[in-house]
């Protein structure tokens, strides 16, 4: 069977991370909502998404294909259903589609003529930007139980102090020395080849992804995730940090979710937490407003390729949108748009081919090309964004 993973009714609300990656795209756990699919089937996946995006994640249909809304996480009740559909059947849940069936023949759905599967069991779903941080814990639980069933641990050092060893995994190649973990309140996973340094206070749950690095006296905690390729000191609290990002030195990151290609600069913290303990609003790309978030803590979103220099301050429940470069002391306003350079005394934009040099020598220093592909593709949102940016 061919699996199609689609963006659904929920990719605005998931911007400014959706500008740059499908739905099915976003890390949350241990995995992306794709590679979840894509272990769970067995199968690889393409995606139906925005037009220019399509050329890095492009669609492949064949003569029968199974269409997967990419905002719901799999488990292994909702995967027996999703690879037993049959033609003219589809999975809903409090009528929102989940699967379903269609050959390439077909013109257009219509539910309609469908047999209607309710999925009315446990089941997590990414709505909104705040959900990847606040359902981080059941997510990465459920990977970890997943990836590592049946599977032995390598090997831990004898230097580190371990609370609830059963709960710790790590991968070939990950090393460990002369830290604390505990993994009594959720796990602990350390990814292919990556690392922990001396002197880190960890306390699950924690995915650590391939060659992430957690700097020396690192103090992570609150079910976070660190991508691959990402590296992170100071202190980290129920934080998602997309893969190639960095915050590298001191400074707190709290109830936050960073993009791919971010870097934090030392000293930088985000606020998490109003001084009234009000309920934190943040800004909401299809309403254009600030929306009520139901949390009480809620502090970064930051889009791909963004920077702060050092001692950059974040109020409760920011917004930073897709290549932006944060600077100069004070805090910045509740909402960036997209290519903004500046801070809280002003903004002007900040113009692709600038913005380009800067990340093709980030990724380069990864060992990852900045093509054309992904130059047509921040051009596309900055071209988009336009109508937020007054300078």
């Amino acid at each position: 069977m061919n699996y199609i993973l689609f963006d659904g009714t929920v990719r605005e609300a998931l911007l400014p991370f959706t500008y740059t990656r499908p739905v099915a795209d976003i890390r949350i756990g241990i995995l992306t909502i794709r590679e979840k699919w894509e272990k769970y089937l067995g199968n690889t996946t393409t995606t139906v998404t925005e037009d220019y995006l399509s050329e890095k994640f492009p669609m492949v249909e064949m003569p029968e294909n199974v269409m997967i809304n990419g905002s719901f996480l799999p488990n292994r009740e909702l995967v027996a259903l999703v690879i037993n559909l049959k033609e003219n059947e589809a999975i809903f849940r409090s009528g929102e589609v989940i699967a379903f069936y269609t050959t390439e023949t077909q013109e257009e759905v219509d539910f309609e003529t469908y047999l209607h599967i309710e999925f009315d069991a446990d089941v997590l779903q990414v709505c909104n930007t705040w959900d990847i941080f606040s359902k981080n814990a059941a997510a990465l639980q459920a990977d970890f139980d997943f990836i590592t069933e049946g599977r032995k641990s390598a090997p831990i050092s004898g230097t580190n102090r371990l609370i609830a060893q059963e709960n710790i995994f790590l991968e070939e190649g990950a090393t460990v020395e002369h830290s604390i973990l505990n993994a009594t309140n959720g796990p602990i996973y350390i990814g292919k080849n990556a690392q922990i340094w001396e002197g880190s206070l960890v306390r699950g749950a924690l995915a650590l992804c391939e060659n992430a690095v957690i700097k020396m006296g690192g103090k992570i905690y609150g079910a976070t995730t660190i991508g691959p390729y990402g590296k992170v000191c100071g202190e980290i609290n129920n934080s998602v940090i997309f893969g190639y990002s960095s915050k590298g030195h001191e400074g707190y990151l709290g109830n936050a979710v960073l993009g791919e290609w971010c870097n934090i600069g030392a000293g930088s913290n985000n606020s998490n937490l109003k001084n009234n303990y009000a309920k934190v609003r943040l800004w909401n790309y299809a309403t254009e407003s600030f929306d009520q978030t139901g949390l009480q803590f809620c502090g970064l979103m930051m889009g791909d390729h963004s920077k702060t220099a050092i001692n950059t301050m974040f109020n409760t429940g920011t917004v930073i949108g897709v290549n932006c470069n944060i600077y100069v002391p004070g805090f910045p306003r509740n909402f960036v748009p997209s290519f903004s350079w500046g801070g809280a005394s002003g903004f002007s934009s900040y113009q692709p081919k600038r913005a380009f040099e800067v990340a093709k020598v980030m990724m380069a220093r990864k060992g990852v090309e900045f093509d054309e592909v992904e130059a047509n593709i921040l051009e596309h949102v900055f071209e988009l964004t336009k109508k937020w940016r007054k300078y």
